[in-house]
């Protein structure tokens, strides 16, 4: 039980990843806070992590589109209110509509995604920076993708907003470094079998990627005491167990 008595926020906690996330960290003690617009998504979540025994998760149904400051403001004084301090920040929220030239993709969209998968991170940290500096040691994890964020054709303002998520990562990760108490690192999952990866590669043969679940053991260590002193970091899922990659 690695994370016994840590308080984690997960962001579409809902989603694949994020609820394959939650349910880990649950498992080693966790008190997850479970984040996403979609309240029957969510709770099909809290019933997975109270099913396995683990500490009951607090639902916390937020649209991160279209939520306001303040919004985001009550919710970092609700967590410290009721738990002084935050302990692990899990950005796995995505919005995703389709690959197209950006000629094609329409404004509607460019903003609506930009404003998932870049501004609502910015503000979260912004907002819940205070309350993470109350704990003795605390992570923020980013999650980015191995192709996006090269710059791929088609990848319109998903990969637009993942080579920035990156830089904000990296910029808050130097920001905070001399501090030594939050390590800030991104993610990249790597080819997974989850809804995301069904919505954008249809026609690609799913039972030869590996499970969600397969992502436990590194979720579960870049919120855990093992890895305290690695910040700034992109990490491939794939191959961590060798060497994070820089």
């Amino acid at each position: 039980m690695q994370l016994t008595g840590k308080v984690i926020l997960i962001t579409g906690a809902g989603g694949g990843l994020g609820g394959t996330a939650a349910l880990a960290l649950a498992k080693q003690g966790a008190q997850v806070i479970l984040l996403d617009k979609i309240i029957t998504k969510l709770e099909s979540v809290y019933d997975k992590i109270v099913a396995a025994g683990a500490p009951e998760p607090i639902m916390y149904p937020f649209d991160l589109a279209g939520a306001n400051e303040n919004d985001y403001q009550e919710l970092a004084d609700r967590i410290e209110a009721k738990y002084g301090s935050l302990d692990g920040l899990l950005h796995s929220a995505v919005e995703f509509s389709a690959f197209e030239p950006l000629v094609l993709h329409k404004t509607k969209d460019w903003g609506h995604s930009l404003n998932v998968n870049l501004n609502a991170p910015f503000i979260l940290c912004k907002v819940l920076l205070p309350v993470m500096q109350k704990s003795d040691s605390a992570a923020i994890v980013f999650t980015s993708d191995s192709k996006a964020r090269t710059g791929q054709a088609y990848s319109a303002s998903y990969g637009v907003s993942k080579i920035a998520l990156e830089g904000l990562a990296k910029i808050l990760a130097e920001e905070l470094e001399s501090e030594g108490k939050i390590r800030v690192n991104t993610l990249i999952p790597g080819p997974i079998d989850s809804p995301f990866r069904k919505k954008a590669y249809p026609a690609e043969d799913k039972s030869l990627l590996p499970a969600m679940s397969s992502l436990n053991e590194i979720y579960t260590y870049l919120f855990s005491a093992d890895s305290i002193g690695l910040t700034g970091r992109i990490i491939d899922a794939q191959t961590f167990k060798q060497q994070p990659t820089n």
